[in-house]
């Protein structure tokens, strides 16, 4: 396996004083997926749990669902001139039965910028795809559990405390217990780790729990909790308009700006306990 963090030197400025020190960095590589022998994606990520990042992006892409759909997931040896192994291109063999994308294998996947699909086209596009229904799920998580998420999520990041420049992805209850948590130079790649590892644990859909991240709340990210069956997605930044209004289409509650008890609930009122908050009126829009 690769490396997660390296060493270099650095010379560090602090105002007039200048000294020379060794920093320690998070480690960033490419690395292949390929489905059945055949190229898929590329993905610059952190080397670490990277069988749960490829299962995680299939089930984000809507081709599996289920531990089950995937016979066998291998690093791919002589994947260099010499032959030699560098962990960086993985193959994903399918259960027989389970189907290929049914669009060409050289797409770009619609949960990228450059895919061209925008408004309500990508709202479709996640409801077409989209395994499970989360609109349902009777799940609350009330004012308190949310704003002790953070610091939970803050203290299981062990490569987050030597480098500083990793995002993360926690799993948690209503009650505040962290079930999981994946960590990537990426957002999109913690997410995907974190759905992997429930995917692979055949704990899908994830009724009953909700998603935590350390960046802001994409489209992309509000998508892939929809489809791993997610209720609820949390963000200690901000939401983008679109993720905004795809929770809202879907059932989804979807919090942004969680730092402490401050937040802002943008979509699925209804899963938030309000017993321990103080409400004020609202003000009407400007």
């Amino acid at each position: 396996m690769g490396r997660v963090t390296v060493r270099e030197k650095v010379l560090r400025i602090r105002g007039a004083a200048v000294s020379g020190r060794v920093d320690t960095l998070v480690v960033e590589e490419p690395l292949e997926i390929r489905l059945n022998g055949d190229p898929l994606t590329v993905t610059m990520r952190t080397p670490g749990n990277d069988f749960d990042l490829a299962a995680g992006f299939l089930v984000s892409e809507g081709v599996i669902t289920r531990a089950a759909d995937i016979a066998a997931i291998r690093y791919c040896a002589g994947a260099t001139e010499d032959g030699s192994n560098t962990y960086n291109v993985l193959d994903v063999s399918l259960a027989p039965g389970v189907a290929m994308p049914e669009t060409s294998l050289e797409r770009n996947f619609y949960t990228t910028s450059s895919c061209g699909l925008c408004g309500k086209a990508s709202l479709e596009a996640v409801r077409t795809v989209a395994r499970f229904s989360v609109a349902e799920d009777p799940v609350r998580f009330d004012v308190a559990t949310l704003a002790a998420m953070p610091d939970r999520l803050r203290e299981a990041q062990r490569v987050f405390d030597r480098t500083g420049g990793l995002h993360a992805a926690g799993l948690f209850t209503p009650s505040g217990e962290l079930l999981a948590v994946r960590e990537d130079v990426g957002r999109h790649n913690a997410v995907d780790k974190l759905i992997g590892w429930a995917v692979r644990q055949d704990r899908l859909p994830l009724r009953g729990t909700g998603l935590l991240v350390s960046g802001r709340a994409s489209f992309e990210l509000a998508q892939k909790a929809l489809m791993a069956g997610l209720p609820l997605l949390a963000a200690v930044s901000a939401p983008s308009s679109l993720a905004v209004d795809l929770a809202a289409d879907s059932g989804l509650a979807l919090v942004g700006f969680l730092r402490g008890p401050s937040m802002n609930v943008y979509a699925g009122r209804h899963r938030i306990d309000l017993e321990t908050a103080s409400l004020t009126p609202m003000a009407a829009p400007g």
